[in-house]
């Protein structure tokens, strides 16, 4: 079983005679670091603020489901079972991590909320909630990119008598049933909240669209969507984008006349900017029946009505906000400067943002999250194996 406290560590010297790498989440990214790292003969400690790991996958939607294969999604060292499906749900993404963190016995403490990161010296003095303090030479960020649920300071939001809930706080359809509903946001996760509803009994649906998305086939003749973003994503921007307009307007049906526009932008340029296309399981079928109804964006809210950018309001009795998170990285190490005017690590990876001090899962990789943090890993665990050595004067591993 992996070892996991309740409790910080005490600082010690790890098994190399070092102080541990702290790896703060534990979530896959921090998990596959830390079997990297281990791999490497580095000692690490994963530190997790709530009571078990993968946390923030625990409390998804039921009906998630990862848009990956399962064969590019698994993390370092331990390959997905094949039971498990093609396409792996919530739970079942849920089972693996708790088996790879078994699996590579890694050392997590849970209970442990990281609220600071300071120079101390040559290394750092992180600063958890409670008052404790932990010492490295090494620390590697993890928190995650889907860490601080975002809703917009819409005018006259607060006055809204209606109910409205960000999408994390989503689980099904049941509490919705025979409701009015519109959901605000056309990524993935909006597309998958509102097809939900539409088949779990809403009475009706609509999806605030501000910027026509680009909607892509899963698979296609069994080919998956994630197979070809791997494929072109080192080719040049414009040929992309034409490639991916005449497969679009082969494989996906036109919605124009149901209110949901093709995308006068191409789908790498967008992706470039960071908006992800969505994969289609239910929302072409779903906006052709009625069944979905694309609307304007909203501009605001007025008693019980929604004002829309087009047409007239609205007046849901819930408005489910699929409207993003923030990365929640300013309090952390806001004051390092190793932030971008977005709130973005301004280098990730085997690239320190500063001496002993790595970030992963800060990028939204049309690739493949899971399949980039797994690089990632092994990326970040031989950078930091190498400056350990070269401290110690050993020869590079």
């Amino acid at each position: 079983m992996p070892d996991i406290a309740p409790t910080p560590p005490t600082p010690s010297e790890s098994r190399e005679g070092r102080s541990p790498v702290y790896v703060i989440g534990a979530g896959p990214g921090g998990l596959a670091t830390a079997a990297a790292l281990g791999a490497q003969g580095v000692h690490a400690v994963v530190l997790e603020k709530s009571d078990s790991l993968g946390a923030a996958w625990r409390g998804h939607y039921d009906r998630l489901e990862l848009h990956t294969t399962r064969r590019l999604s698994a993390l370092p060292g331990l390959p997905i079972p094949r039971s498990y499906g093609r396409w792996l749900g919530r739970d079942a993404v849920v089972r693996y991590l708790e088996q790879y963190a078994e699996h590579h016995r890694l050392e997590i403490a849970t209970e442990v909320e990281v609220s600071r990161i300071e120079r101390s010296g040559s290394g750092w003095l992180l600063r958890a909630v409670g008052g404790r303090e932990l010492t490295t030479d090494t620390v590697v960020v993890a928190t995650g990119f889907n860490h601080t649920p975002y809703v917009p300071h819409w005018p006259g939001r607060d006055t809204f008598r209606g109910e409205l809930l960000h999408a994390t706080h989503y689980r099904n359809a049941a509490p919705f049933r025979g409701l009015d509903v519109l959901v605000v946001g056309t990524g993935n996760t909006g597309a998958d909240i509102a097809v939900d509803l539409a088949e779990g009994g809403a009475s009706r649906v609509r999806l605030a669209v501000r910027t026509a998305p680009h909607i892509v086939r899963r698979t296609t003749a069994g080919w998956p969507a994630q197979a070809t973003a791997i494929l072109v994503r080192r080719l040049p921007r414009r040929a992309v984008d034409r490639a991916a307009r005449t497969i679009a307007r082969i494989s996906v049906p036109d919605l124009t006349p149901y209110g949901l526009a093709r995308p006068d932008t191409g789908l790498y340029s967008r992706v470039l900017e960071g908006a992800i296309p969505i994969q289609d399981v239910g929302l072409i079928d779903a906006v052709r029946s009625g069944k979905v109804e694309p609307v304007a964006a909203v501009q605001g809210f007025e008693d019980d009505k929604v004002i829309l950018a087009a047409g007239a309001p609205v007046t849901p009795n819930v408005v489910i906000a699929a409207t993003g998170y923030r990365r929640g990285l300013e309090n952390l190490v806001g004051h390092l400067d190793v932030l971008d005017d977005r709130g973005r690590p301004r280098r990730h990876g085997r690239r320190p943002a500063a001496p002993g001090l790595h970030f992963t899962g800060y990028t939204n990789p049309i690739s493949g999250t899971l399949r980039e943090l797994a690089i990632d890993a092994g990326k970040i665990a031989r950078a930091i194996a190498r400056q350990r050595a070269r401290r110690r004067g050993a020869p590079r591993p």
